[in-house]
């Protein structure tokens, strides 16, 4: 789902310059039924989408901004920042003792923006569409309204990661989606959510706002009057929006932020960048020949200078990936002894050159290597050209191999391009994220099962590498079918070790939590100290930021 979720975010850039959006930044707005009063809304820029259209349809890849986020709720959430879990429309939950069964027990007095009791027959309508638009859940057999507020859900089979991914689907309205002709092609453009902030106002191509839910479940929550998100093309323009105090939250990479951001104003600028985000991966597609064994990965691995790439293309806001893949999310999961005996991760260009001399792809006269078959070892690099850290990234990578004669090439069209050939296999090495879930479940899941491998051509939203492991599936299996805490580590330690044999993918760092703030006109942000949520704009824990700020005095 989070992958999804990212995939979302990146389908849609254009072009747009930051004066246009931030035409509209000085605006106050009059506060809804509880709010406290009117104030300066809370404005976030959305720095990888040039425009914005009025679609607030959640299981379009093309949806608005903050629309599950702040219109459309789930269940539960997740704090992978504080590792707890926090009830949401749901009150408690249990899971049956043989583990085919979980029961959800609704919160009573929750309505939807327009006056409806939030009811059993929401989850019910929002799972029939999920599965039927999207896909997913396949141990999922049935889902029940046992009453108004009890919901129940049974499996196909012991599956244990399903209380997260059940649990952090967001939910719709059955009194509106259930009308809708076409759920797929459906905008939406005035949503019906159960969020905080649900009425879409002052709608524009580069700007628009969504003022409170007049029936909020949480009315003493409303503090702020509202959001407003602004549109920029990329980081730069997002950023000098930051620099310049014209936005409140910056959840983008800003290239030394303590000098060019928070020291304008150091009493009321911070930033946090927790490594709980998802790991960032160079993905090389295992389809083709030159890259289909995993020495050859694993040379080309031992090529790159992460601690290069963390410090110079990441301005030294993560620290480099060790051979388990796994980001700082899972530090508990993480084997010392898978990562103590593997060294691929290393650099170590003189070792790199001798691999990939064994595997047969020698340097010739001129220092440049060939494949087997004596072509030149020569491929791209794709990644999408608003993102100016992974750029940097990128041509660090590239500059890395030239030392030891393989010619990488950055490619840098648009992000939706570069979407698309992940997505269909059409692509030669890109800078991809992860998965990134309560559990390394889903992140090995999409890294090394079979069963989310696709043909070159057709459509995936995982493993776009198109790598597959046997014995990784096994394993995920049986993960899945224990509740046992020390049974999963022992899986789990296998599944690094399997990682750290095959390279499927190339670790190169844990992707941070990018987020920036000042306390000008809201205060209560989560911090390091006070860790009740990330900074993300794009996480399940966003709603937890938006009814926790209020108006600074």
């Amino acid at each position: 789902m989070i992958t999804t979720s990212i995939r979302r975010a990146l389908l849609k850039v254009g072009a747009v310059t930051a004066i246009g959006a931030l035409a509209l930044t000085g605006c106050t707005a009059t506060p809804g039924e509880g709010a406290a009063e009117a104030g300066p809304m809370l404005t976030i820029p959305r720095e990888d989408m040039g425009t914005f259209s009025q679609n607030f349809n959640p299981f379009s890849p093309n949806a608005a901004p903050m629309t599950t986020q702040s219109v459309y709720e789930s269940l539960l959430i997740y704090n992978p920042a504080g590792g707890d879990t926090v009830p949401w429309l749901a009150e408690s939950w249990e899971t049956s003792d043989d583990g085919l069964s979980q029961t959800f027990h609704l919160r009573e007095g929750v309505k939807w923006s327009d006056g409806a009791d939030f009811v059993a027959a929401d989850i019910v309508t929002t799972f029939e569409l999920q599965r039927e638009l999207l896909g997913g859940f396949d141990y999922l057999d049935s889902v029940k309204a046992v009453d108004e507020k009890t919901v129940k859900f049974t499996f196909n089979r012991k599956f244990s990661p399903a209380l997260f991914e059940v649990g952090q689907q967001v939910i719709v309205p059955d009194h509106i989606w259930s009308e809708f002709e076409d759920p797929s092609n459906e905008e939406n453009p005035t949503p019906v959510g159960t969020g905080p902030y649900t009425e879409v106002s002052n709608f524009q191509a580069q700007s628009f706002d969504l003022l409170p839910n007049p029936n909020y479940w949480q009315p003493e929550k409303q503090k702020i009057p509202g959001i407003r998100m602004l549109a920029f093309a990329g980081n730069d323009g997002a950023n000098l929006a930051a620099v310049n105090g014209d936005v409140d939250w910056a959840p983008q990479y800003m290239p030394d932020i303590q000098t060019t951001f928070v020291d304008k104003d150091p009493e009321n600028r911070a930033f946090w960048f927790p490594p709980t985000g998802a790991e960032i991966n160079w993905q090389l597609n295992t389809t083709l020949d030159m890259f289909s064994d995993p020495e050859v990965r694993k040379a080309l691995s031992m090529a790159i200078d992460r601690e290069q790439i963390v410090k110079v293309g990441m301005s030294g806001y993560t620290i480099p990936a060790d051979c388990t893949g796994l980001s700082g999310n899972y530090d508990e999961w993480r084997d010392a002894d898978v990562v103590a005996d593997c060294d691929w991760t290393g650099y170590d260009a003189e070792a790199a050159a001798e691999m990939l001399d064994e595997a047969g792809f020698t340097a010739g006269a001129d220092g440049q290597r060939t494949t087997p078959d004596g072509k030149p070892f020569a491929f791209d690099i794709s990644v999408g050209s608003t993102s100016s850290d992974w750029l940097s990234v990128a041509n660090i990578i590239a500059q890395n191999l030239q030392d030891i004669g393989v010619q990488a090439t950055v490619d840098s069209p648009d992000w939706a391009a570069v979407v698309a050939g992940y997505e269909t296999g059409e692509f030669e090495s890109g800078i991809v994220w992860s998965a990134n879930a309560p559990t390394p479940y889903q992140y090995y899941r999409n890294i090394m099962s079979t069963e989310s491998v696709k043909p070159v051509g057709e459509q995936t939203f995982d493993n776009y590498h198109r790598f597959g492991n046997e014995r990784a599936d096994e394993l995920l299996a049986d993960f899945a079918a224990t509740t046992d805490a020390a049974e999963q580590a022992e899986i789990m330690s296998e599944l690094q070790g399997i990682y750290a044999e095959l390279a499927p993918v190339v670790p190169l760092f844990p992707g941070p939590e990018w987020g920036a703030f000042t306390t000008d006109n809201f205060v209560g942000w989560p911090t390091e100290e006070n860790p009740y949520a990330t900074l993300a704009t794009r996480a399940p824990t966003t709603v937890l930021v938006l009814t926790s700020l209020e108006p600074a005095e």
